[in-house]
């Protein structure tokens, strides 16, 4: 599947960036396992300052309100997943940030991280990979990683990685709330926990597995530019009919246009999206 025309007249699709990446995917395999740190660049889109403050605080005031009234929700939901199979409620699991920024200097000696192709520059500055603790609604087996370990292998050849789909129909670890819960998103409810405490957005590249992040080019690390989102171009483009390669040429689009009009433009198509449930499995 390519990835879909972009819907907004204001936008100009442009995908060449992980278009590029991916020729470039197939290279040696010696780094793979570590993420790439990337030089800094004027790659992330922006509205005025007082345009991106009147934002925030609008997107403070949305996630307050959507805690307080999901409240009786998630306590039925969390009552259900208990009944349904062993575990608790909630799942915590960490997930990729916004990058950090670091001098080149200072990542020298950083065994963990993958230099970009041209090495680092000692005064130079350069995105790194930062983590969160992300919080939603349990929707899989407690086990899942035990019962279906090869859903955790995170084994691709280079070159395989952006046609492999991060999102299964059918999917086996799944319980039977959880596929409720999935199809009409009230998983996703406590995000707004995190959109509050200021790690996610509303609207953003949605955080992946860091398990992935080895087998993004340099070019496809600058989609950690911005904060990650609840919902994104991604989620109103396809969701999860999209494999990798497809969410991150959304993910690097929405980068680089990203401006308070869009997001509120996408905030009204998700909420378009959540009736019709399109994706969502």
């Amino acid at each position: 599947m390519t990835a879909p025309p972009d819907t907004f007249s204001s936008v100009v699709v442009e995908h060449g960036l992980a278009s590029d990446a991916r020729n470039g995917a197939a290279a040696s395999s010696s780094h793979y396992g570590r993420a790439y740190a990337v030089p800094v660049g004027d790659v992330a889109g922006s509205s005025h300052r007082i345009a991106e403050a009147v934002y925030r605080a609008f997107e403070i005031l949305i996630a307050l309100i959507a805690i307080l009234v999901s409240l009786p929700l998630i306590a039925i939901a969390a009552l259900l997943i208990r009944l349904d199979s062993p575990g608790p409620a909630l799942f915590f699991h960490k997930r990729p940030a916004r990058s950090i920024i670091m001098r080149g200097r200072d990542l020298e000696r950083r065994v963990d991280l993958r230099p970009p192709p041209e090495g680092y520059q000692p005064d130079g500055f350069y995105y790194v990979p930062s983590y969160f603790t992300m919080v939603k609604l349990r929707t899989m087996h407690i086990d899942a990683r035990v019962r279906f370990p090869h859903f955790y292998q995170y084994k691709f050849a280079p070159a395989e990685f952006h046609r492999q789909y991060p999102t299964h129909r059918d999917d086996p670890r799944v319980t039977r709330v959880g596929r409720v819960l999935r199809k009409l998103s009230v998983d996703e409810l406590p995000n707004f926990w995190s959109v509050l405490v200021g790690d996610m957005r509303l609207v953003g590249p949605r955080p992946e597995a860091p398990e992935v992040l080895q087998y993004y080019t340099s070019d496809e690390m600058y989609k950690f530019a911005c904060k990650p989102g609840i919902s994104g171009l991604a989620q109103i483009n396809g969701r999860g009919f999209l494999n990798w390669g497809e969410t991150l040429a959304w993910d690097l689009q929405y980068i680089r246009a990203r401006t308070v009009g869009l997001d509120l433009k996408i905030i009204f198509r998700t909420l378009t999206n959540l009736v019709t449930r399109r994706g969502a499995f």
